[in-house]
């Protein structure tokens, strides 16, 4: 199931509960990065380019419900 991404001007709620500010969010995403090793080898990411990324899965922290979220307008958004 495909879940949306949120706006400028819109945000998460969840349908159950009402929450609005904690989830979990499962994404998959392509990336490319730049790793700098230091002398000791320690990896630093100095550069990241993200190739695709989707949202698998959201699942609201208050009630546990797992893919029962839905876009609502955020306060004050252009609509």
């Amino acid at each position: 199931m495909a879940v949306p991404t949120p706006t400028a001007d819109t945000r998460w709620r969840c349908t159950l509960c009402g929450n609005l500010t904690r989830f979990d969010v499962t994404r998959s995403s392509k990336v490319v990065e730049y790793v700098h090793l230091d002398l000791a080898g320690e990896p630093k990411i100095e550069e990241r380019e993200v190739l695709s990324e989707s949202i698998e899965a959201v699942r609201c922290r208050w009630c546990n419900a797992v893919d029962e979220v839905e876009l609502v307008d955020r306060p004050g958004a252009q609509v």
